[in-house]
């Protein structure tokens, strides 16, 4: 089951994902050309390179649901549900839960604004999209079977920090995200697949 979402998967550059499974999820679309209509659109926070409108217009239809946190909806328009950090909903057979993310060494997301990482179980998988975050406490009590997490440093966790997060949260799939658009490169994400390898399946999605 988890290799079937697997392969559903795709990695739209930066933190954006679209999801293919019984609902189309997107996920921080960034700098996308098209792409399916959206059943489902998750918003981490409100910085320009996950909540941006012009991109969710491209995928967005009259039966999209957003889910965010309180910054991105107001600019955010259409069927757009606000959920905290804690808290969780359904859509249809999707449920969405929200989770911390936060620096815990720089300024840039701090944990006072409630931003928000997303674990989602899709068809009985769970799979944890981090947002921008450091590695952080909450994450020894996450339970994940897929997990997205950054990998390039600046504004969120280095590939050495992103290796912690993986031990700890101990999915049985990881996958690099967040660099090769704003800050990171690819040898970020090999870092990653290195340094993991004989310990956790890592997925470096093109």
């Amino acid at each position: 089951m988890i290799e079937d979402i697997l392969k559903k998967i795709n990695w739209l550059g930066h933190d954006g994902f679209r999801i293919d499974a019984s609902k189309t999820i997107y996920i921080d679309p960034y700098q996308i050309s098209d792409g399916p209509k959206a059943d489902l659109i998750l918003i981490t926070h409100e910085h320009f390179d996950h909540c941006s409108p012009d991109d969710v217009a491209k995928i967005q239809h009259a039966g999209s649901v957003i889910v965010t946190e309180k910054d991105s909806a107001p600019k955010l328009s259409g069927d757009v549900r606000v959920i905290t950090v804690g808290e969780s909903l359904s859509i249809g057979n999707i449920r969405i839960d929200a989770v911390p993310a936060y620096n815990t060494n720089k300024d840039f997301h701090p944990k006072g604004k409630g931003w928000l990482g997303f674990i989602v179980d899709i068809d009985g998988v769970k799979v944890y999209h981090a947002g921008d975050t450091d590695l952080i406490p909450e994450m020894n009590d996450f339970n994940t079977d897929i997990a997205l997490l950054p990998v390039s440093g600046t504004y969120v966790m280095t590939a050495d920090e992103a290796v912690e997060a993986v031990l700890a949260i101990n999915p049985k799939i990881a996958i690099p995200m967040h660099y090769g658009a704003i800050v990171g490169g690819e040898s970020d994400a090999t870092k990653f697949k290195k340094a993991l390898e004989g310990k956790v399946e890592v997925h470096i999605l093109g």
